[in-house]
């Protein structure tokens, strides 16, 4: 019996282009100033692509395929955290589409294929809204944001 499945869909606008979104995305030494994680891949179909923490261990968080890539609209990638790499039903989807909007970009990140109620849907649920706003805020001041921080306690 397959396990339910649910997906996440964010839609953020942004004052840039589609060319420096895509890029924002698929390179390191910028997603880790937004992300605080780089993501690694050649960016070709079939490859491999790791989100690796920028910290001294370089820690592999997140792991997948390159599924589709048509720069600067659309990225297409399997996810799934290490420790269940080699769990094929474990892996989730996640498509980015990058689109130009009057003078900025329409920014829709789709996570779907994710296990109804698991640790990772409740992750990503959170994850997303603070890393695409981190995102939004380089592109547009220069600086992004805390993507560790916690919320206060009241």
């Amino acid at each position: 019996m397959s396990k339910e499945k649910t997906s996440f869909v964010y839609v953020t606008y942004i004052r840039s282009t589609p060319e420096k979104v895509f890029e924002a995305i698929t390179r390191p030494e910028i997603a880790r100033r937004y992300w605080g994680h780089e993501n690694v891949s050649d960016w070709k179909p079939g490859s491999t692509w790791e989100h690796v923490r920028a910290n001294e261990q370089r820690t592999v968080n997140v792991l997948g395929k390159v599924v589709e890539v048509a720069p600067p609209t659309r990225l297409v990638i399997t996810w799934a955290s290490p420790a269940q790499a080699d769990d094929p039903d474990s892996y989730s989807r996640v498509r980015f589409d990058v689109e130009a909007y009057q003078d900025m970009v329409r920014l829709t990140v789709t996570h779907d294929e994710l296990e109804a109620g698991s640790g990772m849907a409740k992750g990503i649920q959170q994850g997303w809204p603070i890393v695409l706003s981190s995102l939004k805020s380089l592109l547009e001041t220069g600086q992004g944001i805390d993507v560790f921080a916690k919320p206060l306690a009241a």
